[in-house]
């Protein structure tokens, strides 16, 4: 039998721990995020639909996302064991230059919109995580102001080329001349994806007051009083910005662009040149022999063409044929730590993540960027520890299986012929 008694007071008490209240209220939704998909709970509770569902969808049916972020789960880890793993090391280097984690933050449109600290709070928190920070052509921001707010940080550009190429030559001087180190050269988005999500919600820069809009502002007026005490938004490549995303993003990007556009690119950026958008094993082979950098397989998020190749699907095969010759990254459905694991047990020399960026920012703004940072950061380390690694170089394949649901019904065409050095 148990044996009772009366309750004494004293331990009562001594259980009783109440925490001393917080007027932080940023502070306080922050801290009970504990994982990226809290912070896009949070994000959506204080977002407008359009700029959330900007951030959160893809194109058309959304294929290409839900196949990104399966894939993510449909990994299997092989641990080790008895290894001492008290210390660990996750820093890395990447094109050259270290960086303190394995992941950098991946280029975004219309930043603002999601959250009013927009690239500021991104470039800033990864640059005190001793991570870089991408701006996008179409980033809110300018290239000088971003490097205002991260002075000593490291900084990389998106270029799209554009059917003024002068814009574009423009925009490649001016980052060269910020100190960006690295161009991302994107070749992923000859027109714009179909973003039905958008199309429904009327999404349009700069956002308009409609009947819609004024009903979904009401359960959220700090994002409306940010967005209209704030300054206008400022757009790194557009003079107007009249109409719906994908009617900006068509008026802007070339569909003729091609080979030539790089050499020409390449011969006047005087950094690091990575290729944003690769998505055949042909197509990697042949940068390679071009002469890049870096090569970034992704499918632009899901936001281009709906059911492209996953990413982290092509990243084994590109890593084995290229991966002596050229940096391979990804993105692309990375929502936790254990991704960017698998994707650098699997070859990956680095990975960007977006939406989970976005998420922080919008859930916090610069705290919420440090937030997801941080989020991504322990779940990096916890996963290396529990696979009993020191380091991010004893990552290998051998850690790592990929449970495939999709498998072709036939081989793929063998690829094309390599191409020449642009050097």
């Amino acid at each position: 039998m148990v044996q009772r008694q009366v309750p004494n007071p004293r331990e009562i008490f001594e259980l009783m721990q109440f925490k001393r209240p917080s007027l932080d209220f940023t502070g306080n939704r922050l801290g009970k995020a504990q994982s990226i998909a809290d912070l896009r709970k949070i994000a959506k509770r204080r977002t407008p639909a359009a700029a959330f569902d900007y951030t959160e969808g893809s194109a058309d049916r959304e294929i290409s996302l839900t196949r990104a972020r399966q894939a993510f789960e449909d990994v299997e880890f092989h641990p080790g064991v008895l290894t001492d793993v008290s210390y660990l090391d996750m820093s890395t280097e990447v094109l050259g230059e270290a960086s303190a984690l394995p992941f950098g933050i991946a280029p975004t449109g219309f930043t603002r919109l999601m959250q009013t600290e927009g690239e500021i709070a991104g470039a800033g928190a990864a640059a005190a995580s001793g991570i870089p920070f991408s701006l996008s052509t179409l980033g809110t921001t300018s290239i000088e102001a971003v490097r205002e707010a991260a002075p000593n940080g490291r900084l990389w550009f998106q270029l799209y080329v554009m059917r003024d190429r002068s814009i574009s030559y423009g925009l490649v001087e001016r980052a060269a001349q910020a100190g960006y180190d690295t161009l991302m050269f994107t070749v992923d988005t000859p027109i714009a994806g179909n973003r039905m999500r958008d199309k429904r919600n009327g999404f349009s820069i700069p956002p308009q007051l409609t009947a819609k809009t004024v009903l979904d502002a009401i359960p959220r007026p700090w994002w409306w009083i940010d967005f209209l005490t704030t300054p206008p938004l400022e757009f790194a490549s557009l003079t107007s910005t009249g109409g719906t995303v994908g009617e900006l993003l068509n008026s802007a990007m070339d569909p003729s662009i091609n080979y030539e556009d790089l050499k020409e690119i390449r011969d006047m950026w005087p950094g690091k040149i990575v290729i944003k958008g690769v998505q055949t094993l042909a197509d990697a082979k042949k940068l390679a022999d071009l002469g890049v950098d870096g090569i970034l397989l992704s499918n632009h998020g899901g936001r281009q063409l709906d059911a492209a190749p996953v990413p982290f699907h092509l990243l084994p095969e590109v890593v084995r044929e290229v991966g002596d010759d050229v940096e391979v990254m990804v993105d692309t459905g990375i929502m936790h730590g254990a991704d960017i694991v698998a994707s650098l047990a699997l070859g990956a020399k680095f990975t960007l993540v977006g939406r989970a960026y976005l998420y922080g920012l919008m859930a916090g703004g610069r705290r919420g960027v440090d937030r997801m940072i941080e989020i991504l950061s322990s779940e990096v380390e916890r996963t290396m520890k529990l696979l009993q690694v020191h380091s991010v170089e004893e990552l290998e394949p051998r850690h790592v299986t990929q449970l495939r649901s999709l498998v072709p019904h036939q081989s793929l065409p063998a690829p094309t012929e390599r191409g020449s050095s642009l050097r």
